[in-house]
């Protein structure tokens, strides 16, 4: 059954699941949605469709009619990312303000021929961080560049940030490394200065997530370990535009047979074939362990 209306309170606990409809749901996904529903009283799903060059509709819908087969009940409408533009912004304009972002013009060959003459480049969960080159440019090279019509990209001076929030924590209760309170410490420093927005992108995953979680009154994260360490800039950037803390549950993977995380891109059976072969949802979660 899906709900059309659940009002948020204090002492509800909403959780969401958060596709993007660049290709059909596998089993990853099913996991990943079944057990955010069971983990609390409220259910949203929203829809990440900030990268148009890569998002279907026809996706979007086989997404919303899989979590229907499974029984997987959320409330409608659903969100969709590609109508919250305007919401990034404010939230983009209110650190720039803050003189928290600068323009990044480095193209991504540039950034990697920098990191192979540093020789040993700091390294974070996603690989050599950004070596900092544009963090420095003054304010009349940043114009000139700009007005030329050079492209560029909005990062987050993140040791500046920093800085400005102080120590930060955040409550894990799944499977991340917590103390013996539950809380982790947060390393905003791990990605380095990480990407906001761009000239075709409006707005990146992490700051996305936060002020839609904040909007949608998200109180308990519930997603993959593999996204544990983008907890850290996330709650980084709750902090800085003074947005809601929700807690964290990172979850177990599903693998496949080769003990690979299913992914889109590595052509994963999805569950619009599995259910043309027949297979109930019973059996998907059984399969799953659920």
């Amino acid at each position: 059954m899906i709900v059309t209306h659940a009002p948020s309170c204090p002492t509800v606990i909403t959780t969401r699941f958060a596709p993007s409809p660049t290709g059909y749901l596998h089993l990853g996904h099913a996991f990943a949605a079944i057990t955010a529903c069971e983990a609390g009283e409220r259910f949203i799903v929203r829809i990440e469709d900030i990268d148009a060059a890569r998002c279907r509709p026809e996706y979007e819908a086989a997404i919303l009619e899989d979590l229907k087969w499974l029984g997987v009940g959320f409330e409608e409408p659903v969100l969709r990312q590609s109508a919250r533009i305007a919401a990034y912004s404010a939230a983009l304009d209110t650190l720039a303000e803050r003189g928290l972002l600068y323009p990044c013009f480095c193209t991504r060959k540039e950034i990697a021929d920098e990191i192979a003459r540093s020789g040993e480049a700091p390294h974070g969960p996603d690989g050599p961080l950004y070596p900092g080159t544009c963090r420095t440019l003054s304010e009349g090279e940043r114009a000139r560049r700009i007005t030329s019509g050079a492209p560029y990209a909005l990062r987050l001076d993140v040791a500046k940030a920093a800085a400005e929030t102080g120590r930060l924590f955040f409550e894990e209760r799944g499977r991340g490394p917590q103390d013996e309170t539950g809380r982790i410490a947060v390393d905003p420093l791990q990605f380095g200065d990480i990407v906001l927005a761009r000239k075709d992108v409006p707005t990146a995953y992490y700051l996305a997530v936060v002020v839609d979680d904040a909007f949608q009154g998200v109180t308990l994260v519930t997603r993959g370990k593999d996204l544990f360490a983008a907890s850290h800039v996330q709650r980084l950037l709750q902090e800085l535009l003074g947005l809601p803390r929700p807690a964290y549950a990172h979850h177990r993977l599903v693998l496949d047979e080769n003990g690979k995380k299913f992914s889109k891109r590595d052509g994963a059976v999805t569950l619009r074939a599995l259910r043309k072969s027949g297979i109930t949802p019973g059996e998907i979660r059984a399969r799953l362990d659920l």
